[in-house]
């Protein structure tokens, strides 16, 4: 990847006034994340209120996923075709209306349905937006805080709901985080007005980017060694951070018998994730500014981010103390986020005008097969039987994808 392994000087030392996009974006992600995961908690007092069957739940629920996973390639797509300014501000204006709308027609089962469906359509073509979004506005030195701020404010929202929303009335959550990505459209287009076209020369915001060949088909974007080295590194990463979200309650509760107090440690995997991810990524950038190769700081990165896990996750399947058990998986899961400035942020080096896209193509890729998987394991094991050989094949897949990558990526492949 000529140009991936050290960047033009002009683009190094181009001042632009970044940070305005990047922290706009990542409390989008912020909301993003908030709002993702309050029907799984609000369902329980809802259900009971309307009276919605195990059936309804079901449906309302997985619409979600319907909605996700069909606009993921469309937001990569239409940020590219229609700019990403305006497709993140219609992104954001369909979750958060979603989210907003949601207490007053909560009688009518079908209007959640829909609601849930148009809630994952708008964040599906969200994160993708974003990544097109850094990859034309970020210069590169800045793009490792760019990516571990948007990743580790996705983690904050996360946790923020999830501890939060319980202790409220299931309408209140919907309305504050519904009103804040409201909020939120009006100063992202208010703040950015004056950039113009974030994709063209013509714009006052611009970061100069490396000529690349435009004449890019569909199928470059399933076949670049250099996207699969990216692929297997995302795969790994969710996997990992899947089982971690998924299963430890349940682990800590059946295997190590954790009182209800000590599961209150399962936030402090989320709280290190957030702040291992934003120190990587301004690691990430002054070693960038020191005139290390890109390439080798995101390699850096992504083995940290995997390699960490491995061992640890190794450690953790062996321990039989609790708290030593959630030490080893915050930290596991802290060093997961050096994944954000390492092959995240890849996508905007190896696809710069593509980047959209193909971090839209590597979720689907990445969420399919594990939602298969998942839902494998609870056909095949039983609950109470669930135990350590998963945390010991999501390490056994860490160390498989980081093979993977330095391979992969080590082959310089022209960008796309």
């Amino acid at each position: 990847m000529p140009g991936f392994r050290s960047l033009p000087k002009t683009l190094l030392s181009v001042p632009s006034p970044s940070y305005l996009i990047i922290l706009l974006c990542s409390i989008a992600n912020f909301i993003n994340s908030a709002d993702r995961v309050l029907m799984p908690i609000t369902i329980i007092p809802m259900s009971d209120e309307f009276e919605w069957t195990m059936h309804l739940q079901g449906w309302i629920l997985s619409s979600f996923s319907v909605g996700y996973f069909s606009s993921l390639i469309v937001g990569g797509s239409a940020a590219k075709k229609y700019g990403g300014r305006l497709v993140l501000t219609l992104a954001v204006l369909l979750w958060s209306l979603s989210s907003f709308l949601t207490p007053y027609f909560a009688s009518s089962w079908h209007l959640m349905i829909l609601f849930r469906f148009l809630l994952g359509v708008g964040e599906g073509i969200g994160l993708p937006t974003i990544f097109h979004i850094f990859s034309y506005t970020i210069p590169v030195e800045e793009r490792g805080r760019a990516f571990g701020y948007l990743i580790g404010l996705g983690s904050i929202g996360q946790f923020i709901s999830a501890t939060c929303s319980p202790h409220m009335h299931w309408s209140h959550p919907f309305l504050l985080f519904g009103g804040a990505g409201l909020i939120w459209v009006l100063v992202w287009v208010y703040a950015t007005k004056s950039f113009g076209d974030f994709e063209h020369l013509g714009s006052d915001y611009h970061t100069p980017t490396i000529p690349i060949n435009n004449a890019v088909r569909w199928v470059d974007f399933l076949t670049h060694r250099s996207l699969w080295a990216i692929y297997a590194a995302h795969f790994s990463m969710n996997w990992s951070n899947y089982i971690v979200m998924q299963w430890l309650p349940t682990y800590l509760v059946r295997s190590l018998g954790a009182t209800n107090f000590e599961l209150t440690l399962t936030a402090v995997p989320y709280i290190l994730n957030s702040v291992f991810g934003i120190s990587a990524g301004h690691l990430a950038d002054n070693l960038v500014r020191r005139r290390w190769s890109v390439l080798r700081v995101r390699q850096l990165m992504t083995s940290l981010g995997l390699i960490g896990p491995g061992f640890l996750l190794l450690m953790f399947s062996a321990s039989t103390r609790i708290y030593l058990a959630v030490l080893l998986i915050s930290i596991s899961m802290g060093l997961s986020a050096c994944n954000a400035a390492g092959h995240l942020a890849s996508h905007s080096e190896v696809a710069p005008n593509h980047a959209g896209i193909t971090f839209a193509v590597s979720n689907t890729l990445v969420s399919i097969p594990l939602f298969c998987i998942l839902v494998l394991i609870v056909l095949i094991y039983h609950p109470l039987a669930f135990s350590n050989p998963f945390f010991t094949k999501a390490s056994v897949s860490s160390f498989v994808s980081l093979v993977t990558n330095s391979n992969s990526t080590s082959l310089y492949l022209p960008k796309i």
